[in-house]
């Protein structure tokens, strides 16, 4: 989301300084990876307005950095969801296409799936790369004059009484260790997106409080890549709900998601159940409890796969009461955050969103910072 916003302000002309703690390419947050589903299936009308600007979006910096990062090889949602009708009727209403199918003919279309009762096929969603994403936008941020600074940790930021704002940051190697002396960057703005790190780093940054930020909770998220059998399926992205109260699901944990990976299988995983995390002490492992839970699942749904054959995943979220992100700003400060395990798909957007609020203008309301 910070490259997004770069990005965005970079070629509205302003002086931009993109500051990541970690080396390009780490695995230490949540935009990590060679997957993420460009899900189209929302109802409410914020999200829809910002699919709707976010694919265009992807498309701008693919023909801006010569980068293929969205394919849309389409999303099929299943199971019992009631939302299904009114995603279909706001997904027609911004133009898009959704299709409702039987689940037999789902099948006969994609083999390496059983589908459950109802299914939504949205063709115009697909999947995104998220490391050459994220690559792509530092990249066209530097091609319009930002400075990105990697292995730079910010280790302290506060709004002075004059309105400008604090930044201290201090390089570190590759192991994370100290190089040289701490620094400090005076900047008529800071945008904070630091995900799971949010709280720690904005503890006492609004003239020495806290922002109201709401509950932000962090887990570890362990999704897998199961091998697939035949490297000849077709495979769309796909999210299945289970069906409350029926005693053949009572050992899920959460809706599943997944989405092929070239090169590397059929991801799924269960969706913010991951165990509450510090950032800076993760395991990197999964609980061996949801790992046997995922496998069964990939056992009775996806015929396609060796559920005894993958390759765990670890990732974080940074999940909101409401699951809504916070966009906002306060003083000198503005801040995103709370992308809550769906956020990646509207990058480009939220960057746009951010760099208004930097520039002074509002953000939706739906992602406004709790008021006093």
């Amino acid at each position: 989301m910070g490259s997004a916003a770069a990005w965005h302000l970079a070629r509205r002309g302003r002086n931009v300084v993109l500051l990541e703690r970690f080396a390009p390419g780490h695995t230490n947050g949540a935009s990590h990876g060679a997957s993420r589903n460009f899900n189209l299936s929302y109802a409410d009308p914020t999200y829809v307005s910002l699919l709707s600007e976010a694919l265009p979006l992807w498309r701008e910096l693919e023909a801006e950095t010569g980068q293929s990062l969205l394919e849309q090889v389409g999303i099929v949602n299943h199971g019992e969801n009631p939302a299904f009708d009114d995603v279909a009727r706001a997904l027609g209403g911004a133009g898009f296409d959704a299709e409702f199918l039987g689940p037999a003919e789902a099948g006969r279309r994609w083999p390496g799936i059983r589908f459950d009762r109802r299914v939504l096929f949205t063709p115009q969603a697909g999947r995104l790369n998220a490391d050459r994403s994220v690559s792509a936008l530092q990249a066209a941020a530097a091609g319009h004059g930002a400075e990105i600074r990697h292995r730079t940790r910010v280790t302290g930021i506060r709004e002075l009484r004059d309105g400008r704002v604090h930044v201290e940051l201090q390089a570190q190697d590759a192991a994370g260790e100290t190089v040289g002396e701490p620094e400090v960057i005076v900047a008529r703005h800071a945008v904070v997106t630091v995900g799971a790190w949010t709280g720690k780093l904005l503890g006492t940054a609004f003239l020495g409080t806290a922002l109201p930020l709401p509950r932000l909770v962090v887990t570890q998220e362990q999704p897998a890549h199961f091998a697939a059998r035949d490297d000849t399926l077709r495979w769309p992205g796909f999210n299945h709900t289970r069906a409350v109260g029926d005693p053949d699901y009572d050992y899920w944990l959460s809706s599943v998601y997944g989405m092929f990976t070239p090169g590397q299988g059929v991801k799924a995983g269960w969706h913010g159940v991951g165990p509450v995390t510090d950032p800076d002490a993760r395991t990197f492992r999964s609980d061996p409890a949801q790992l046997e839970a995922l496998q069964r699942y990939a056992r009775e749904w996806l015929p396609g796969v060796d559920a005894d054959s993958f390759t765990e995943i670890s990732c974080t979220y940074t999940t909101t009461p409401d699951e809504n992100f916070v966009l906002d700003r306060r003083g000198a400060i503005t801040v995103g955050a709370g992308f809550s395990g769906h956020g990646f798909k509207f990058t480009p957007a939220i960057g746009r969103i951010l760099a208004d609020l930097a520039d002074g203008r509002p953000a939706p309301r739906l992602f406004a910072l709790p008021r006093p």
